[in-house]
């Protein structure tokens, strides 16, 4: 089928080919939500990725020996597979296990919450009006909800780890297949792979861009909390927790980082109220350069700024719940990028 005739600048004229892929990759997108399959596709995406970037730096689209790259590319997905299954294990058990756990952590800040007055100065309480306190009921109740679903993970845990596990396969057998040539594929196929490309490519620079932007934020926060803290002799409860928690929410444009806030300012109330103000100024100057990151590096790398991307995931958050925040920056860089390359906006 031969391309029709299309003026010079204008949109080009889509083929049969490209509407039925566009609605295949549509209908598998959304059912990737409906299903709650987000973790196999994030787990298949950075495999996918990661060998990618390693056979690069390696060379190993330069080897001419078409067995020695499948060897080659076998190699690096077999190790970047078990190397983040190992990190997820570890990751699982330390959230999972000891004194300083995610449910003792969402139990205490329940606590807090729920005992502000307490730890507020008497200046503060006395201008509370009742509303606030079925506000902090309602908090607190969350905080525990969540803490009860942590430690009664069971079942959800062991099918989100199988979902991870497959879709980390899926990925590095998905590279591997790249580097066995296809002959001859038919056009619908190599249009859905230019649909499969598009959404790799705009995880890449999503989750490439927000990986750095996290880590600096982690690192401020740590020395804040194992450094600045202890040299005035403040020791706060669940730091490591806090760090983890920190880098993990971080890899969620904007939102992670006030979610990390939050749990650092309520733990710091429990030790005091003037130790909380300064980790709340502390963190909204960190807050601040995260904000300035996001607008210079994922904002110009997805053509996105801010505010869209939080609007996307409060509408997909409503619709899917958290599958929906993780998944909302990932589908938005997408469409925009198929409505950009067909210069609809």
């Amino acid at each position: 089928m031969s391309e029709p005739t299309k003026d010079h600048g204008a949109p080009p004229i889509p083929l049969a080919y490209d509407i039925v892929s566009w609605v295949l990759m549509g209908v598998a997108l959304l059912a990737i939500l409906a299903l709650h399959l987000v973790a196999a596709l994030v787990a298949g995406l950075l495999v996918f990725q990661l060998v990618h970037i390693l056979a690069a730096a390696l060379r190993v689209p330069f080897i001419t020996s078409r067995n020695i790259k499948i060897v080659v590319v076998a190699l690096l997905a077999t190790v970047t597979v078990a190397l983040l299954v190992l990190g997820s294990i570890g990751i699982a058990v330390f959230l999972r296990k000891g004194p300083d756990n995610l449910a003792t952590l969402l139990t205490q800040l329940a606590s807090i919450i729920e005992n502000l007055r307490h730890f507020l100065p008497g200046s503060i309480t006395q201008n509370l009006t009742s509303d606030t306190e079925g506000i902090k009921t309602v908090i607190a109740q969350w905080f525990r909800e969540h803490a009860g679903e942590v430690r009664t993970l069971g079942t959800d845990t062991l099918r989100v780890f199988a979902h991870v596990l497959i879709g980390f396969i899926v990925g590095a057998m998905v590279a591997l297949h790249e580097a066995i040539p296809t002959n001859h594929p038919t056009a619908l196929v190599r249009a859905l792979a230019r649909r499969v490309d598009m959404l790799a490519r705009t995880f890449r620079r999503i989750m490439f861009a927000q990986i750095p932007i996290s880590a600096i934020n982690t690192l401020l926060t740590g020395a804040y909390l194992l450094v600045a803290l202890p040299s005035f002799g403040v020791q706060l409860p669940f730091t490591k927790t806090l760090i983890v928690v920190t880098f993990f929410a971080g890899l969620l444009p904007v939102v992670g980082n006030l979610i990390s806030n939050t749990f650092i300012f309520l733990v710091s109330m429990s030790v005091s109220f003037s130790v909380a103000v300064a980790a709340l100024g502390y963190l909204i100057v960190i807050h601040k350069l995260e904000y300035f990151l996001n607008a210079r590096i994922v904002g110009a790398r997805i053509n996105a700024r801010a505010w869209e991307i939080l609007i996307a995931m409060l509408a997909f958050e409503a619709a899917f719940g958290l599958p929906g925040v993780i998944a909302a920056p990932i589908y938005y860089a997408y469409l925009k990028l198929e409505l950009t390359q067909r210069k609809m906006i």
